[in-house]
């Protein structure tokens, strides 16, 4: 089970070779980071990248933001490189591509021992062995690939989703189950604010932790919509005022609005609590 208690409403992918956005990285407000070694970064740069990533990623380097450095599949000529430079990078977990069992997990950290993992569900194998992935000891967290995974599925990227809704909800069935976090996919059209709101709110509603996000302009969206609101705080304070009270009074049930209120009630009310906490308290 995870006990990192930062939030991850938004995850920005940033090329691991353009050292420009890397700078601009460190003001930005974003959740997490990802620095990419993989699909952000051409064949004849991944070299020159790791390179930089390896001079850039020093600790305390992007404040106390959760970051994470997503390497090249161990299948391809760069993959096992980037996981033993990985070993000198000051980064809070290592992000698997194409993650299609317990076994990819195994490879990867027979070449960082030390490190930590985060999985990326974007086959439709991984998603069919998603609770055995994020079972395992050294996996720390989903990020689901929908991109990846619509071309695998031969589906259409349609409005609502309804091609990927078993996946995503499989994904996160399977991050619950382990006590993960789970990030949904990236909305393509980062110029379209309103798809990204209405994207975000679908996977707020699904139960994703939060959103990557492929562009600056993305952030604000993604912490807004997956930060709870200061009416879900009122709300989440007067039910736990309220089951106080009925405990105090010596009641055995509390009632709230014309509605009962149970242990289950005042479990989801201190997440809330605790998630405008963190937020509060996070460090850009």
């Amino acid at each position: 089970m995870d006990d990192d208690p930062r939030p991850f409403r938004s995850v920005l992918y940033i090329p691991g070779s353009k050292a420009r956005a890397l700078e601009k990285a460190r003001g930005l407000p974003a959740d997490a980071i990802i620095f990419d070694l993989e699909d952000a970064v051409a064949p004849d740069e991944k070299p020159a990248a790791r390179a930089l990533l390896a001079e850039t990623l020093k600790p305390g380097a992007f404040g106390s933001r959760a970051t994470l450095l997503r390497v090249n599949g161990l299948d391809t000529g760069w993959g096992e490189d980037d996981l033993v430079v990985a070993r000198s990078m000051a980064v809070d977990a290592v992000l698997l591509p194409k993650v299609n069992g317990p076994c990819d997990v195994d490879a990867a950290a027979e070449l960082a021992p030390d490190a930590l993992f985060w999985a990326m569900i974007e086959t439709a194998e991984g998603v069919l062995n998603a609770l055995a992935i994020a079972k395992h000891p050294r996996i720390r967290g989903f990020v689901l690939g929908t991109n990846d995974l619509l071309k695998e599925l031969g589906a259409q990227p349609v409005a609502g989703r309804a091609s990927l809704s078993m996946a995503l909800q499989t994904a996160l069935l399977a991050a619950r189950s382990a006590g993960i976090p789970c990030v949904d996919g990236v909305y393509n059209a980062f110029r379209d604010e309103a798809g990204l709101t209405a994207e975000c709110v679908q996977g707020r509603d699904f139960g994703m932790d939060g959103k990557t996000l492929i562009h600056p302009a993305q952030i604000d969206i993604a912490n807004a919509v997956f930060a709870p609101s200061e009416t879900d705080i009122a709300e989440a304070r007067r039910v736990i005022a309220a089951h106080e009270s009925a405990i105090a009074d010596g009641e055995g049930v509390a009632v709230l609005d014309g509605k009962i209120v149970e242990n289950l009630h005042v479990e989801t009310a201190n997440r809330v609590l605790a998630k405008a906490r963190a937020i509060a308290g996070e460090v850009a």
